[in-house]
């Protein structure tokens, strides 16, 4: 016997629901069903306490002595590692790092990477804290294996990029134009092998630093990341990148975007000896050196986008940016005023201090001047010994003409690229920008990096890059639920698993019940797999990859937001 429930509308548009109880059994070699009651009067519990008896095929009494003999306890925080691990395994890192024991522990330290930031050894604290052992089957370690790791990682590096991409070209065509853009990150101490005084972006002075240098598809998805000394200048770095295109990335006529002062004369001819293009921008001085040469006319910047190609066949696109332009204009009064403001005082330090000498003093605000970028059309008079500001009304004016503008270059033809594809394209490089701060600052921390040997800082850095891909695409699944990618993983680490401890056993039991329902906010995170309580090795949770096998995904199903 069995309660049948349905719910059916009514022309009206009422809705109703009945159930009947109902049994089964055999005529002529058929089954047929026959009711038995209608219980759609009685209410829910005595419902549920119906199914239950009938479900229950032993005496009722041992229901009751249930709750005398097993005690249930919270046991580890496993849906925030579940997400990211299935997360990873729907991207092909855990493909590409493989099963074996190096590979499993790569793959925690991507994990980790993105749950909590920190040190190996805090990696290590995490893993028993969230009970990694068993979701991942690492065994013992600690930070020794993890920095051995990193080792590993370095040597596997171009293995587990190629895999990589060749799981991302499964999906979709193989890219014919690709990203580059470099960064740095400084380092604590400095026995690093790679560490080097250099030009750092973070603003951390006295530090030694390294260049890493992000290579991404024109969707700004990381494709590989190398790491240089920290002194080394940018368009060093991109003679690396040539070969892997080259090698390991389709090859042919593909495209490079890079930024401006990155792609020079020598870069460009290296690139067209491979049989590949380039877009990227040129620098303020070399659009004045144009301009004075008649390449260019001011006039075109006020286009709403100009196109001029040289008598070498380069393509020029250009345009003014307003916003920049008026950024440009106030950081230059800016400037202007904190000298002004320096000379005021330099002036009354004068008429307090009849020995000092205005020269001098002068002397130091022209320098002053040049480190603002003020000496071409601001300068000093000195009357007795007062300093008096003078400037240079239409020094001024040429100075801000180029305010706002830019200037493309390409050797892509018309019909391969239009004007407006062009521009649009190297505003893609905004893509690796975005992959750098989530990398260094929002959620990863690449940065401070504490390992000394060459090998665990290229391995660092491909964890942070596996790491950037998992954020990434949580990031893209979590959009419409108005929810960091941090916030919910730290909603997720709120839901644990439940350990069923009999009593007079000293040890829990290994199966895992469904733990208490979630909060609003937290029920539909859990977008990639089922939850913990779904781990059971029977049931209808058994494959929570399905759709529709796992009640936690309802949340994410109504939202219409696949992976």
């Amino acid at each position: 016997m069995h309660i049948d429930s349905s719910t059916y509308t009514t022309t009206g548009g009422k809705t109703y629901t009945r159930h009947l109880l109902r049994e089964s059994y055999r005529r002529g070699g058929k089954v047929l069903k026959r009711t038995l009651a209608n219980l759609s009067h009685l209410a829910p519990e005595r419902l549920e306490a119906l199914r239950l008896a009938l479900a229950h095929k032993g005496p009722l009494c041992d229901l009751a002595s249930v709750s005398e003999d097993v005690e249930l306890r919270q046991g580890a925080s496993a849906a925030a590692v579940l997400t990211v691990l299935e997360m990873a395994r729907r991207l092909g890192i855990t493909a590409a790092l493989g099963g074996s024991a190096e590979g499993r522990r790569a793959l925690w330290q991507v994990v980790a990477r993105c749950l909590e930031q920190g040190s190996r050894l805090s990696a290590v604290r995490l893993a028993r804290r969230l009970d990694a052992d068993r979701l991942l089957g690492l065994g013992p370690f600690d930070e020794d294996d993890l920095y051995t790791n990193l080792e590993w990682l370095c040597g596997q590096q171009v293995q587990i990029e190629d895999r990589l991409f060749a799981h991302r070209c499964g999906e979709r065509p193989a890219p014919r134009l690709f990203l580059y853009d470099v960064t740095s990150s400084y380092l604590e101490g400095v026995c690093n092998e790679l560490g080097a005084f250099g030009y750092n972006r973070d603003g951390k002075r006295g530090k030694k630093q390294v260049v890493a240098g992000l290579l991404t598809d024109e969707d700004g998805w990381p494709l590989s990341i190398e790491v240089f000394r920290g002194n080394t200048q940018d368009p060093a770095t991109v003679a690396a990148q040539i070969a892997k295109l080259s090698q390991r990335f389709g090859g042919g006529e593909l495209t490079l975007v890079g930024d401006r002062g990155m792609l020079k004369s020598r870069e460009v001819a290296n690139l067209t000896t491979a049989g590949m293009h380039y877009i990227t921008a040129i620098t303020r001085p070399q659009i004045q050196s144009l301009l004075r040469r008649g390449v260019l006319q001011l006039g075109l910047f006020d286009q709403a986008l100009a196109e001029v190609t040289d008598e070498n066949g380069r393509r020029y696109v250009l345009h003014r940016n307003p916003v920049q332009a008026e950024v440009c204009a106030a950081r230059r009064a800016d400037q202007l005023a904190a000298w002004q403001r320096r000379v005021q005082q330099v002036n009354l330090y004068l008429s307090e201090h009849p020995r000092a000498c205005p020269a001098k003093a002068c002397s130091r605000l022209e320098v002053l001047a040049r480190r603002l970028k003020l000496q071409d059309w601001a300068g000093l008079e000195v009357e007795g010994r007062t300093l008096r500001p003078v400037i240079d009304g239409q020094a001024h004016a040429e100075a801000a003409k180029l305010d706002g503008c830019y200037a493309l270059i390409t050797d892509l033809t018309a019909s391969q690229a239009s004007k407006e594809l062009v521009d649009a394209r190297y505003h893609d490089l905004a893509f690796v920008e975005q992959n750098f701060r989530t990398a260094k600052t929002a959620l990863l921390e690449m940065r401070p990096i504490y390992v000394r040997l060459e090998s665990r800082t290229r391995g660092h850095a491909l964890v942070v890059m596996l790491a950037c891909m998992l954020a990434r695409r949580l990031a893209d699944c979590w959009r419409g639920l108005d929810v960091t990618v941090e916030e919910g993983l730290e909603e997720l680490k709120e839901l644990c698993s439940t350990q069923v401890w009999v009593r007079g056993d000293s040890r829990p039991s290994t199966r895992c019940h469904s733990p208490e329902a979630p909060r609003r906010l937290c029920s539909p995170l859990p977008a990639s797999i089922c939850l913990p309580c779904c781990r059971r090795s029977s049931g209808p949770h058994r494959d929570p990859i399905r759709a529709g096998s796992c009640p936690h995904s309802a949340g994410l199903a109504a939202s219409g937001r696949p992976l």
